[in-house]
This record gives C-alpha cells, sequence and structure tokens, in this order.
C-alpha cells in the first residue's frame, strides 16, 4: 500500500484542443526526464446498491491497461490533501482476469466493509471511465520524482448521458510535494486549467445519481485535521488547506448555479483564509506572503458586493415588504426600488463570476496550497532564541486565543453605551476571536470547545444582524435616488427599528459568552 499525492487540475477545451503544444511546453520540457508514453486505460468502479464504499469514502476499482488488469482500492483523503492536492492511501495488485480479487481485499486497512460486501454478494459495477492518458516522467532539479498524466476521455453510467474526463495529474513518486504547485503554476501561467477538486471516483458517483458534475452543495468550513502533538508550523499548514479546500471547493456551484449559498460559503473561506494569513504572517517570509494576501483581498472584494445584494434581497426586502407595504407611498417607491434590486444583484454575481474564473484565482490557490505543503511555511530556523512556528501548537493556540479574549473583552466593555462604529469594531474583533477558536478547537476538549464556540458563535450571529442592517441602511438610498426618497426614509426606520429591538437580544448573548469556560485553559 502507498500513498498516492497527485496535484489534480481540470483542463480547458482550448487546452484539450493543443495538447501536442502542451506537452512541449517549455515548463514541463525543463523537467522532463524520459519519453512520453500513451495508453487507454478503462476502468470498472464497484460499490454496493446503497453506495456504502461511497460514503465511507472508499473507491474499488478494476482497470484494464493494455493486457494487463489491476485492481485498486483507494481510501479516504488524508490529512494533506487540499487545494487540487488529492492525498489517498492505495492498494494496486496485479489480477489474472477481469473479475475482483476479494483475497486482496484482506491486505488493506477497508477489510471489513470489502469483504462484508463481497460475501453478501452486494459489489456490482457503478460506472465505468475510458481515457487515453500521455504520461511523462519527471526529475526536479532537488531530486523530486513525478510523473505528469493527461487523461482524456469519458465517464459512463448505465442509462446517463456520457460526462468529458479532461485533466492533468501530476503525481509525486519520491520527494517534495512543493514541486508538484510549483509546475501547476508554470503551467496555469499559459494554459486554460482550473483545480481539480473532484477525483474520477467522485465525478462517477454524481453521474450515478444525477448531480452536478463534480460539485453537489455548497462547501461548508470544516475542522483541519490537527494531531494534538503537532508543532505550530504544521497547524498553520493545515489551516490554510482546511480553508483552500471550502474556497476552491464552493467555485464550480457559483459558477454554475444560482443559489446564493456557494457565494456566502465561498465568502466565508476567503475570510477565513485572510485570518490565517494574518496568524502567519509575522514569520512568512513577506515576498512569498504579500502576493497571496493582496489576491485574497481581491477574492473577498469581488464577493462582497454579491453577498450584500444577496442579503438584501433574501433577507432584508421580504421582512421590510411585509413590515411597510401597507403604506401606499412607501409601497410604490418601495416596488421601485425592489425592482432595482435584481439588475444590481445580477452585475455583482457577474463580477464575483469573473474573478473566479480568472487566471489568478487559480494561481491564489496553486500558490497557497504551495504555501502549505513546503516546511515551516517557507519561514527560516531562528540562529537563536524562541521558536514560535516549532512550539508545540497548543501552547500557540492558547497564547494567542488569550490575547484575542482580552481584546474581544475590551471591545465589549461598554456595549451598552457602544456607538455604531464601536459595534463593528466589536464585530471584527469576535470574528477573529471565532475564526482562531475554530482554527485550533480541535487541539482540545471537544466538548468544552463547543460549549465556548456555540456561544461566541451566537454573539457573532447577533452582531452579524446588526451589520446587515447597516449594510441595507447603506444600499436603500443607493437604489432609491430622489425619486423614491420616501422609501428609502422607511427602509432607514425600520432598519432602525429592527436594531433597536436586538439590543436586548445582543445584552444576552455578551453575557452567555462571558460566563463560557475558556476551552484552553486547563484542558
Amino acid at each position: 500500500m502507498t500513498a498516492e499525492i497527485e496535484l489534480k487540475l481540470a483542463l480547458g477545451s482550448a487546452a484539450v484542443a493543443r495538447l501536442p503544444q502542451l506537452l512541449r511546453d517549455p515548463a514541463l520540457i525543463a523537467v522532463k526526464r524520459g519519453r512520453a508514453r500513451r495508453t487507454r486505460l478503462v476502468s470498472t468502479y464497484f460499490d454496493t446498491p446503497d453506495f456504502r464504499l461511497a460514503r465511507d469514502g472508499i473507491a474499488l476499482r478494476l482497470r484494464r491497461a493494455g493486457t494487463r488488469w489491476i485492481q485498486a482500492v483507494k481510501g479516504p483523503p488524508l490529512a494533506a490533501a487540499g487545494a487540487g492536492l488529492h492525498a489517498r492511501s492505495e492498494f494496486e495488485t496485479p489480477v489474472a482476469r477481469a473479475t475482483l480479487d476479494p483475497r486482496q481485499f484482506a491486505q488493506t486497512p477497508w477489510r471489513k466493509p470489502l469483504l462484508k460486501a463481497h460475501r453478501k454478494g452486494r459489489l456490482a459495477p457503478c460506472f465505468t471511465t475510458d481515457f487515453e492518458r500521455t504520461t511523462v516522467p519527471l526529475t526536479f532539479a532537488d531530486g523530486t520524482f513525478a510523473s505528469l498524466a493527461i487523461d482524456v476521455g469519458t465517464i459512463r453510467a448505465k442509462g446517463r448521458r456520457a460526462m468529458p474526463i479532461a485533466e492533468i495529474e501530476i503525481e509525486l513518486e519520491a520527494g517534495d510535494p512543493v514541486r508538484l504547485f510549483e509546475l501547476g503554476r508554470a503551467l496555469a501561467e499559459r494554459w486554460p486549467v482550473a483545480i481539480g477538486v473532484a477525483n474520477k471516483a467522485q465525478r462517477g458517483h454524481a453521474l450515478v445519481h444525477d448531480r452536478p458534475d463534480g460539485w453537489d452543495a455548497p462547501v461548508h468550513a470544516g475542522d483541519a485535521t490537527l494531531a494534538r502533538d503537532a508543532d505550530a508550523a504544521a497547524a498553520l499548514a493545515a489551516i490554510v488547506r482546511e480553508c483552500l479546500r471550502q474556497i476552491a471547493g464552493n467555485a464550480a456551484g457559483l459558477l454554475a448555479d444560482e443559489d446564493p449559498e456557494w457565494v456566502h460559503q465561498m465568502r466565508v473561506g476567503t475570510r477565513r483564509l485572510r485570518s490565517c494569513f494574518a496568524l502567519v504572517a509575522p514569520f512568512v517570509p513577506a515576498h512569498r506572503l504579500d502576493p497571496l494576501i493582496v489576491a485574497t483581498r481581491a477574492l473577498a472584494d469581488a464577493l462582497g458586493p454579491a453577498r450584500d445584494w444577496d442579503v438584501f434581497a433574501t433577507q432584508t426586502l421580504p421582512p421590510l415588504t411585509a413590515s411597510i407595504g401597507r403604506d401606499p407611498a412607501a409601497a410604490r417607491g418601495l416596488k421601485r426600488l425592489r425592482a432595482r434590486v435584481a439588475p444590481r444583484r445580477r452585475a455583482a454575481r457577474v463580477l464575483a463570476r469573473e474573478a473566479v474564473r480568472a487566471p489568478w484565482f487559480t494561481h491564489l490557490l496553486l500558490a497557497a496550497g504551495g504555501l502549505a505543503a513546503t516546511a515551516r511555511l517557507g519561514a527560516a530556523p531562528p540562529a537563536d532564541g524562541a521558536d514560535p512556528l516549532g512550539a508545540p501548537a497548543r501552547s500557540f493556540a492558547a497564547r494567542l486565543l488569550d490575547r484575542r479574549q482580552r481584546k474581544l473583552e475590551r471591545r465589549g466593555r461598554a456595549l451598552a453605551r457602544s456607538t455604531p462604529e464601536e459595534r463593528h469594531a466589536l464585530r471584527i474583533a469576535a470574528k477573529k476571536m471565532r475564526y482562531a477558536a475554530d482554527f485550533f478547537a480541535p487541539l482540545f476538549s471537544r466538548r468544552r470547545a463547543r460549549l465556548y464556540l456555540d456561544a461566541l458563535a451566537r454573539l457573532q450571529k447577533v452582531l452579524g444582524r446588526y451589520n446587515d442592517a447597516a449594510t441595507a441602511a447603506r444600499l436603500a438610498p443607493e437604489l432609491a435616488g430622489r425619486a423614491d426618497a420616501t422609501a428609502a426614509g422607511a427602509v432607514q426606520g425600520w432598519v432602525a427599528a429592527q436594531a433597536a429591538a436586538l439590543e436586548p437580544e445582543l445584552a444576552a448573548a455578551w453575557d452567555r459568552y462571558r460566563a463560557a469556560p475558556r476551552f484552553w485553559v486547563h484542558d
């Protein structure tokens, strides 16, 4: 069994039409160590009728390569996965004929579900892949060995329309995975590629279930895979990968679907990544981190207006209309105001999609993924003195959370008498505290962390509603103009009333948060 580590890039149609030129790309020629090989690969993927293997993150495949048959079992993603880097444990073995060999199941870590499914006769063909693979062996200057494969073909499932395969896989054989990201970035400078989030097994299951290709539902933030004995550098790298997973995972849905949740979740992932970059900024060389900070700010700027208009249209206008729609003058103005929302919302969505389609978006994901794959995030070991990145992640997190806790409490001391500007500063401090607590919670007691995070989430939610109200008050005059000043005034009056009604809820949320035990203390 080996760990399969590969960077996957989806190929645009223009690149597929020019494969000979792609194979002569200077970046590829510079590291090529032998002749390209072409092979037709036909694979059948198996699962149970209830798709138990897929739900457990297991892929079972039987592949024909020329005259040979190879059986493969792949496990769930490993901790190194993220930002287009696919990392899974893989068990491959040759078999004598075109049938599964269950004896090999016992050699894998997933023997129990595989053997159980086989004994009950529940393993059956699910879908097939048929593609031509062009493989180029690679050697990098530091001695890293890899291979680049260009796959072009189809995925087929019974009763479903075929799905195209057009992708690059850069697979690590031995050495440093950073080289994969570097080559990926070099190719992305000249070729239309995007981060490949879904593998062939995931795409095949999407086809079987008649779900969208490579995306199904908006991707929410998750916990980074953190070992309790990890050092700070390893923990921060894992957090970067998790942020990138959320951003990349929402890209296809944002481009193809109208659900506002895609924009919202990508924006959350972008904010989390910016917060993580702020944590590593004191240690990472500026020439490596500054371009990423600029790019994440540009992405946030593209997603922010789209999210603001989504919230205004779906969360502010409906209750507002129900509340003030009985006033004839305000109702007429409000109707005209609502008519102006849709084109503003569409225009903001177009700008967000243009950002995600732009080459710099792919460069951001690859560069940030490369940073996370670099030892110590590219920071040099200190010549002497303290080494924060080499410190235990739990100690690093506790010091950070203490600092942010004190800052948040200072912001909230005069909550009852605070100005709108002070409320905004409190919301920002709560958001930063929430991101940091979310990042490092897996290092500590899950129960204690949940109590604290629930209280902090409630506080952040109330402060977020204040911010939504302030945004609505800003957008309404922009929409109304002089002709509908009455409607704009009605909006602002309603928003002020809503904000006032939130005061008791905010006070209760603050008290609950203050009483929540700090999970990083005495764990």
